[in-house]
């Protein structure tokens, strides 16, 4: 059986106020509209044309929830917990209305996703760069009090990217983040600051979106990763990261579990942030797809989700299935053919749901979709 599925756009203020009409050829609302969300989470479960949501039909049970993401300006710096961790947040908080601005756990799963470009350029923050590599990003900026006393934190003994998170964020730094952010701005506007200019121009951009956030150089020893379109990057839990700007594909596994970083006026557990957060340094790799043809995957070290980019030129493309699978069309004109040969046509921005009763479906017109669903699906011509 084939569903075809919608949403409105979450109206996140760090939404973009055209980049998803552009992508499905209507006008833009004048308001933000950050995702569109197709899954069954009880938090915004896809409409199923006719009537009724995902949830309804799925019981709740999907292990992923596919998104369009569109962002505008800067998200909030966040990490999510492993499954262990949610599940002792959760059964910590079981006190807790589940709309308690206390609580930090929605559920008891892990978060782990990935993001694949739609826009031609796509910004991002990405895991915590290595110290070394963070005090020669320091040389490009000046001598105030401030600089000064973060190279001092960041030459110390220890875990010392905790140290100065928990420095920056507790409140304790406030003298100091303005005048790293001040530092940040300045060498930003130089002709040539050497091999940081990209990085301090996305940083600076950051301050200007949130003006005295202490968040904002807490980006500063992030990485800045630039995808181009049908790039992605996957996200493990315990990663600290923050979308910056563009238009993208997102699949996670199916939970809202966020603990935030800074760059949000929303409530930041510290002390939470902190027992969750891995600060092994290192690059988060651009993943450029696996395959050739047709059908590029994604692979991700998690049994929760899988996602392949399909691109079609008139010759249809069979994909075996196995369990609930969505096709998400992003350019053209797709159209989506069951076993048993129910065809459904796929707006673009809409979702094709094939149930777990199918055991393939065949992908054909001329344009793009993503085909999401849980586990390795084998492409046939």
């Amino acid at each position: 059986m084939l569903l075809s599925l919608t949403n409105t756009p979450r109206d996140y203020a760090w939404g973009s106020d055209s980049l998803l009409a552009a992508l499905e050829g209507r006008t833009p609302t004048g308001a933000p509209e950050a995702e569109v969300w197709f899954g069954d989470h009880p938090g915004d479960p896809a409409d199923v044309a006719g009537g009724g949501t995902l949830d309804q039909i799925t019981g709740g049970t999907l292990p992923y929830l596919l998104k369009l993401l569109a962002a505008g300006r800067p998200l909030s710096i966040q990490v999510h917990p492993t499954i262990e961790q949610a599940r002792d947040g959760w059964a910590r908080e079981s006190g807790l209305a589940a709309d308690d601005p206390q609580r930090n756990y929605r559920d008891e799963n892990h978060k782990p996703e990935l993001l694949v470009a739609l826009s031609e350029r796509f910004e991002s923050l990405s895991g915590l760069r290595p110290v070394s590599d963070t005090l020669t990003l320091l040389d490009a900026l000046d001598d105030s009090d401030g600089v000064q006393q973060l190279r001092t934190r960041l030459s110390a003994e220890g875990d010392v990217l905790r140290d100065v998170i928990a420095w920056l964020l507790g409140g304790g730094a406030r003298t100091e983040v303005d005048e790293i952010i001040a530092a940040i701005i300045t060498a930003s506007a130089q002709a040539d600051a050497g091999e940081w200019s990209a990085t301090l121009r996305a940083i600076a951009g950051v301050a200007e979106t949130y003006p005295g956030d202490p968040g904002v150089v807490v980006a500063l020893l992030m990485n800045h990763v630039v995808l181009t379109r049908g790039e992605g990057v996957f996200l493990r839990a315990g990663l600290l990261h923050a979308y910056l700007s563009g238009l993208g594909v997102e699949i996670m596994a199916a939970s809202d579990n966020v603990l935030r970083g800074g760059l949000t006026p929303k409530r930041i557990d510290v002390p939470e942030l902190l027992s969750i957060l891995d600060t092994t340094p290192g690059e988060v790799p651009v993943l450029r797809g696996a395959g050739e043809g047709a059908v590029i995957s994604y692979p991700v070290p998690v049994s929760d989700f899988a996602l392949e980019r399909v691109v079609v030129d008139g010759s249809p493309i069979r994909l075996e299935v196995s369990g609930p699978t969505m096709v998400l069309a992003t350019d053209g004109q797709v159209t989506v053919t069951s076993s048993d040969g129910e065809q459904l046509a796929v707006a673009v921005g809409t979702v094709a749901f094939a149930d777990p009763g199918e055991t393939s479906i065949t992908v054909s017109g001329v344009g793009e979709a993503f085909v999401a669903g849980p586990g390795h699906r084998v492409a046939r011509p």
